[in-house]
């Protein structure tokens, strides 16, 4: 009977940890999943309307210009929608990803970001088309 409760202690604290990991393994996801959507996945996208349109979406037009045709003189040029969805994505944490053109952070181009888990711009944790030293990225 005293074995039977040991081995059932041991495969308590075995499941306690490997439920506690869990956590760690899909925050880690989150913060790839959002790292290859602002590095990759919006990449072709964008040089696509850029190539259309002339230059990048201004940080006024947004995401939004790649699914949405321009009311003014330009909308002959819009080739899109630029992406499949009906609506721009949202991050990991379900808030909206943040676009700026020019960029502060890449200053020939743009800059894309989630705000990370804390849901706060402009954090350690935001997750950018950026190198994380604080140099900044060309994205061709």
């Amino acid at each position: 009977m005293m074995e039977i409760l040991v081995v059932l202690a041991i495969l308590g604290l075995l499941a306690g940890l490997a439920i506690s990991n869990i956590g760690g393994i899909f925050g880690g996801a989150q913060g790839t999943a959002a790292q290859l959507f602002v590095r990759e996945s919006m990449k072709a996208p964008l040089f696509t309307y850029r190539m259309h349109m002339g230059d990048y979406p201004s940080t006024g037009e947004g995401l939004q210009a790649l699914i949405t045709r321009p009311g003014s003189g330009k909308a002959s040029q819009w080739h899109g929608p630029y992406i499949t969805e009906s609506k721009i994505p949202l991050d990991p944490w379900n808030e909206p990803y943040q676009y700026a053109y020019p960029g502060t952070r890449n200053k020939a181009n743009y800059d894309l970001w989630s705000k990370g888990p804390d849901k706060q711009s402009g954090t350690e944790d935001d997750i950018g088309n950026w190198d994380s030293g604080g140099s900044s990225t060309e994205n061709r």
